[in-house]
């Protein structure tokens, strides 16, 4: 285990709780002192880490460390399995998989969906890219870190596109969700009456998920509850709302702009889910010029 922060902490519990012998290596040794406590071994270099490993998970803040510890180490790692559970974009993730591949190295990519306290729980989510044979040997060792685990493809960079994805969907949610209990606050709304509300869009969002993707795939964007002219008219609202407070509305007027765009390019009637369609279409005409 190379990476001993709170997840590369957790992972390595789950592994040793389930019977794995398990050696652990940290830039910050003392990071291990727990692990070590509880049956692990320490590891004075990445290299003597994965000697006699068969299985070696990567958990640390980047690909740029990543790289940092695996290069140097290349010999060592040669005829191993690397499991890179770091978080980054899906070319890094396909860069790092074709270094690996010239040497000798076999790779799966991974990312975890689930907060820390899942791992070796019902509730934690992991998905893996790369070789499904690879991830078929390995899969019983990862079923330790618990929950649902997924194979996406044999394409290295797949599992990190599912994470951006789904990162952009949750961090720009919880944007929307800190600005409106501020502007709540600000009208002297107090956030305890605010949440029960709030609540019950949450629910409507997590509704309509299926059906965005749905419609999108099929490239059907009839609208049955509201058009973006609609939309954007309720949007204008929040900004000027925000902006009378002296709240930043930044993120808000950058989603206004989306919705002008569609709207001037047609779609003002269309249900949402066209949004998704006109910035793939705007990534065409720029690819272009």
């Amino acid at each position: 285990m190379l990476g001993l922060g709170n997840m590369g902490q957790a992972l390595a519990r789950a592994f040793l709780a389930h019977g794995h012998p398990t050696t652990v290596w940290n830039r910050s040794p003392e990071k291990g002192d727990a692990l070590v406590a509880a049956g692990a071994t320490r590891a004075a270099s990445v290299a003597d880490a994965v000697v006699g490993a068969d299985l070696v998970i990567v958990c640390v803040v980047d690909y740029v460390v990543a790289r940092q510890l695996l290069e140097p180490a290349a010999d060592a790692l040669r005829g191993r399995t690397v499991v890179n559970l770091t978080a980054d974009t899906p070319d890094a993730a396909r860069e790092l998989a074709g270094w690996a591949a010239g040497h000798g190295i076999d790779y799966l990519d991974g990312s975890i969906m689930t907060p820390t306290v899942t791992i070796d729980t019902p509730d934690a989510v992991l998905i893996y890219s790369g070789p499904a044979g690879l991830h078929q040997r390995h899969a019983a060792t990862l079923a330790a870190l618990g929950g649902a685990q997924h194979h996406l493809g044999t394409d290295p960079g797949r599992a990190a596109a599912y994470d951006v994805a789904l990162l952009d969907f949750f961090w720009t949610a919880v944007s929307g969700l800190t600005h409106a209990f501020a502007l709540a606050k600000a009208e002297g709304i107090d956030g305890a009456d605010l949440a029960p509300l709030a609540e019950g869009l949450a629910t409507l969002l997590r509704d309509s998920v299926a059906e965005h993707g749905e419609r999108l795939d099929a490239g059907r964007y009839d609208a049955d509850v509201a058009g973006l002219g609609t939309i954007a008219a309720g949007l204008e609202h929040v900004v000027a709302a925000s902006e009378r407070r002296d709240l930043d509305s930044t993120v808000q007027r950058a989603a206004l702009a989306q919705l002008h765009r569609a709207v001037a390019a047609g779609h003002g009637d269309d249900d949402v889910s066209v949004l998704s369609a006109t910035l793939l279409a705007e990534r065409e005409v720029a690819s272009r010029a």
